[in-house]
């Protein structure tokens, strides 16, 4: 990696784990990572549970919009996160690739949200460490 990481992650929806990781990357990242996310079915709309859970914590995704996920998208990527969906990302060289299980929050409440958000946010702060970025928060 040469200057900025460039991070992409990916689920089926792009409406809940990955939003909510982006979120997360981008507000404790402090501009020192390209974030993005991305998903092979891309839903309408983000999860309201997400949304309401990341503003919980200050984190406002409520004006993010799922995307589709596109193989130029993962290539230019440095670390492609799935989130365990088992989604398939095409596969490049030079691109690291990591997967992350977590529960799924389609259709849950903001209670169940919640556990899946805190995960997420402990992933993303081991995620900056690795990439020698200082986190705020």
């Amino acid at each position: 990696m040469s200057g900025r990481p460039s991070v992409l992650f990916v689920c089926v929806h792009n409406a809940g784990r990955s939003q909510m990781a982006a979120g997360f990357l981008t507000a404790l990242g402090g501009g020192a990572v390209e974030v993005r996310s991305a998903g092979s079915a891309p839903a309408d709309t983000i999860n309201p549970a997400a949304v309401q859970a990341m503003a919980e914590v200050g984190v406002d995704i409520s004006t993010q919009a799922p995307k589709v996920l596109t193989p130029d998208t993962v290539q230019t990527s440095d670390v492609v996160i799935t989130m365990g969906c088992g989604d398939a990302c095409p596969v490049f060289p030079g691109v690291s690739y990591r997967d992350w299980e977590l529960a799924d929050p389609a259709g849950q409440g903001v209670e169940a949200v919640r556990p899946i958000r805190d995960e997420i946010r402990t992933k993303v702060q081991a995620l900056l460490a690795e990439l020698g970025v200082e986190h705020a928060g």
